[in-house]
Order: C-alpha cells, then sequence, then structure tokens
C-alpha cells in the first residue's frame, strides 16, 4: 500500500533535457496521503516521546526535590510539578533566548497528556539509564531516518553531462531536514559530457537470478558508474531509460519522448 514495485517516470522539459525517475513510491492518491500524514504525525509522536524520556532521565531528576524538603510525608518525588502560567514563547523568540525557549517548551510538554503519560510509563516500568537511553535513541533515530519509499533519478543535459541522485522518502520534514544537515539518505553525483563515454547494459548475477545493470562508462575511472543501485529496476525499465539517455546525450535531434506516468 505504502511501496509498489519500481516504477519509471519520464519528463521532459526541453528537447535537450531528460529525466529519469525510478521510485518505489505508489501514485500520491487520497488515501496514500491521508496514510502519509497519519505516519508523519506518528512519527512525530515518537521522537517527542523519546526527547521527553532523555530530558527526564538526565535533566528533571537532577533538578528534583528531595524527600526531605517536601511539606507531606505523602509527597512523591516524581509527581508532576504544579500548573504554570502560560509560557511566554514568542517573547523568547523574539528575544533571540533559544535556551529558554527550549526549556520552556519541554516543561510545557511534560505538563501536557503526552509527558503525563510518559511518566506514568516510566514509573510503571523503571529501566535503567542505560536502557531507556537505548530505547529512546533507537526510537528517535527510526522516526527520522527510517525510509518508506525510495527513489533513484537521472537528468540527462545535453551538452553538459549526467547528474544521478538518489534519496529515501515518506519520512517526512523530520528525516528530510536531518538527511540534509547530516547527509544521510541520499547523494547526487554529476558527470561531464567530455568523460563519459558510453552508457551500457550489463548483464550479471545477483544470487539466483539475472539483472541488468546500467552503467556509465567515465574516462579517467577503472569502475564503471551503476545507475539506480539501490532498486535496480527490471529490464524494461533499464532499456528505456538505455534509449531515453543515448537519445538525449549523443543523437543530433533526441528521441520524441511524452510524460511516462508510471512505467513498470
Amino acid at each position: 500500500m505504502l511501496v509498489t514495485a519500481p516504477r519509471l517516470y519520464i519528463r521532459r522539459p526541453s528537447p535537450t533535457t531528460a529525466e529519469f525517475t525510478v521510485t518505489t513510491c505508489p501514485p500520491l492518491t487520497l488515501r496514500l496521503r491521508l496514510l502519509l500524514a497519519a505516519l508523519f504525525l506518528l512519527r512525530l509522536l515518537v521522537l517527542t516521546t523519546a526527547i521527553l524520556v532523555l530530558h527526564a532521565r538526565f535533566f528533571l531528576q537532577q533538578s528534583a526535590p528531595s524527600p526531605s524538603s517536601s511539606s507531606s510525608p505523602h509527597s512523591h518525588s516524581h509527581s508532576p510539578p504544579p500548573p504554570s502560567p502560560p509560557p511566554q514563547f514568542l517573547a523568547l523568540l523574539r528575544a533571540g533566548d533559544i535556551p529558554s525557549l527550549l526549556t520552556t517548551l519541554l516543561q510545557a510538554l511534560h505538563q501536557s497528556p503526552l509527558g503525563r503519560a510518559t511518566s506514568a510509563v516510566q514509573r510503571a516500568l523503571p529501566l535503567p539509564d542505560w536502557a531507556a537511553t537505548a530505547l529512546a535513541l533507537a526510537a528517535g533515530w527510526a522516526a527520522c531516518c527510517a525510509r518508506v519509499h525510495t527513489t533513484e533519478s537521472v537528468l540527462v543535459l545535453r551538452g553538459l553531462g549526467v547528474q544521478t541522485s538518489w534519496m529515501g522518502g515518506g519520512g517526512g520534514w523530520l528525516g528530510w531536514v536531518l538527511g540534509w544537515i547530516m547527509g544521510w539518505g541520499g547523494g547526487t553525483r554529476f558527470i561531464p559530457t567530455e568523460k563519459i563515454r558510453d552508457v551500457l547494459i550489463n548483464e550479471a548475477f545477483r544470487g539466483w537470478e539475472v539483472r541488468y545493470y546500467l552503467v556509465v562508462v567515465v574516462e579517467g575511472e577503472e569502475d564503471v558508474v551503476v545507475l539506480f543501485p539501490g532498486l535496480l529496476p527490471r529490464r524494461k525499465i533499464v532499456e528505456a531509460v538505455w534509449r531515453g539517455m543515448r537519445g538525449c546525450l549523443f543523437e543530433e535531434d533526441g528521441e520524441e519522448g511524452e510524460e511516462d506516468g508510471g512505467k513498470g
């Protein structure tokens, strides 16, 4: 439902430019958009919970009052603090006081229903700090970086070269922002036209099956550059991209083509 077999989309904005995209993302119907929105909210919920767990473990416990300072013998050190006045988020943001803004935001989250539920679960299931930290970090990583679908593309510019790009998808802006900052889950490479010697289809065994690889022979490099290395689409898609690339790179007028809504 969220992932399909690799599909090919061809876009030709001009006679000398062609973009070939292979993706495992199905067509964005209303149902799929709702599912992706629900998945995004789930990721945000998991990430917020992981942050609350880490903050409660290593910051709130250090500043929590000792049992002897309680005015009542029945008071509990893990009880949530009394409600505070509404935080002035905009005032702190305008003042540029980011540490105070983050601290105030975390305190407000701890007083929210999600924060109270997280505290209740931690009291009901006591874990050592190392175990809680490992679980929180694993949950946060999965919320930000786990891929739902993969997209790889090749942009061909006659007279300039070929640009390949790949990225994981389905993670929403959380995964996109972290991937952009840390260099995770994607990348690009540009190959100038003068270094491209040929575009070939190679046949090789992968396990017990025969797979077809679309490769670019680059001058000065011992190894060929494999296009769509993560998805390795089937022969029909590989041949369509091969014909389109050669037509755009090496033929005078290119090949006539129209946008393909999903070959494959």
